[in-house]
This record gives structure tokens, sequence and C-alpha cells, in this order.
């Protein structure tokens, strides 16, 4: 029996809702074996971040080491890295390894507002893990800073995506999660456009949303799926998840990833 095979490299959320613990229940959901290496234990619940310990970039790249040397991955997920260190080891042993299923996203913010991503770090992120994307899958407000422009619309969002294509990914997926009237998101390689449109929710269950985004996008490349249509299944999931979403504690709510089992 062959099972496609999805590594997340990601920061622990405590809260359950985010980082690993998210990649690793969209995996499933997706039936896709899932591994991990761990960045950062974060202390979080749902209304917000009160501590982070970064693990030493030696030990993530052991991490990296024992799943890849052994198990191999489909594809890979890429979320929190908070410091350059750490991104330039992660992307030395990815760079080692020849992964070349991987899917960035750029995690700076958390949903409460406190950072994730130290300052000194994004030209790191730039230099060292923009290159080796498959694709990336910033924010309204990450793209802003990757693009080093306002990103408000839907126009700034393809403006925004040629800058940060430059920036050495072969795509780029800004989402729109953040637009005022409807969830947009645009996929761009510099020669096609696609849009992936839902009705906009009235939930406050969206913690975790952009790591099930892109660990199901990973799931479906794993899956070999093109990324089209990966996209596509990914953000069919998470409208879901958000809609069917609920509180588990007294701040932002959760998503329901398992939706067809509970």
């Amino acid at each position: 029996m062959v099972v496609p095979k999805a590594l997340t490299i990601a920061g622990s959320d405590s809260g359950g809702g985010a980082g690993i613990q998210a990649d690793l229940k969209t995996f499933s959901a997706f039936r896709v074996f899932g591994m991990s290496v761990i960045t950062a234990v974060t202390a979080q619940n749902s209304v917000g971040v009160q501590g982070v310990f970064n693990l030493p970039p030696e030990f993530i790249g052991t991490q990296i080491h024992s799943v890849l040397s052994d198990f191999g991955a489909d594809a890979v997920k890429i979320g929190m890295l908070s410091t350059a260190p750490i991104i330039a080891e992660v992307a030395r042993r990815l760079r080692a390894y020849g992964q070349h299923q991987i899917v960035l996203d750029p995690v700076m913010i958390a949903k409460s507002g406190d950072p994730l991503l130290e300052p000194d770090a994004r030209a790191a992120l730039v230099k060292e893990m923009l290159p080796l994307a498959t694709v990336v899958t910033p924010n309204l407000h990450e793209a802003s800073v990757l693009a080093d422009m306002p990103v408000a619309t839907e126009a700034d969002m393809e403006a925004a995506a040629l800058r940060i294509l430059a920036l050495g990914p072969r795509y780029v997926l800004v989402k729109g999660g953040h637009l005022p009237d409807t969830a947009t998101d645009i996929l761009w390689n510099g020669r096609e456009l696609t849009r992936f449109t839902a009705p906009r929710l009235d939930s406050t269950s969206t913690h975790g949303t952009g790591c099930t985004f892109s660990a199901a996008i990973a799931a479906g490349l794993a899956r070999r799926q093109p990324l089209a249509d990966a996209a596509r299944e990914a953000k069919a999931y998470v409208t879901a998840a958000i809609r069917e979403g609920f509180r588990p504690g007294r701040g932002v709510g959760a998503l329901r990833h398992f939706i067809a089992s509970w």
C-alpha cells in the first residue's frame, strides 16, 4: 500500500488550532501520512500568545535529517520560522535533500496580533526560502511586507504577486481572506492568473486558517495533484472548516478539521 507523505516544518501551538497541530490534522483529513519538524514551542490559547521558545537550529536540522533520511516526503509545508539562523538551517537541509514540492506559509503575525517572525529574519526568509518554494501563500499583511507595498484590494494583490514572484518562488498565492467583501485568493506564476472565490463568512472561528490552507495544498501536492487543483480543493476545505467551526476557548474560534467525522 502506497500512502502519500507530507512533512510540516513549523511551530507548536499549545492551543491546538494552528501550527504543527493544525497541519497534522489537515494531512490526516486528506488521507496523507503526516510527519513533523518542530521549530518553536509556543504557549498560546484562543486569546493570545503568552510565550515562544525557539528550538536550536542544529536540532531542527537533526529533525529534518531524521525524517527525510528515512521516510522522505512527497511534499513539505513550511510555517513558523522565527529567526534567521533557523531559516538558514531549514533551507540548507531542504537543499541537501533536493525537496522540490514546498509550500511556504510566511508566518509573521499570530491571529491575536503577536509577532512570530523576528524583524531581522524577514530578509533571510526572502533570500533563503522564497527561491525554494513551489508556492508561497501570504495573506494581505504578509504580501504587503514581502512586496513592500500596501495590499488592500484585488488589484493590489495582483501587483504584489508580481513583485513577490520576482523574489524566486515558482508560484505566488495571495490570500484575500481579509478583503472587505469576498474571500478571493489569486494564484500567479508569471503567465497565468487564477482566482479562487468563496463567500466571506461571518465567523470568528478563524484561528489556524492560514496554516490549514497551506497544509491542505501540501497534502494535494503529496497526492500528485496539479497545484491549481490542490489550491481549489484546499480553498473549499478551509471554507467548510470555518463554516463548521466552534469556540473551544474564550477568544478566537477553531476550525473543524474533520468535518466528515465530527
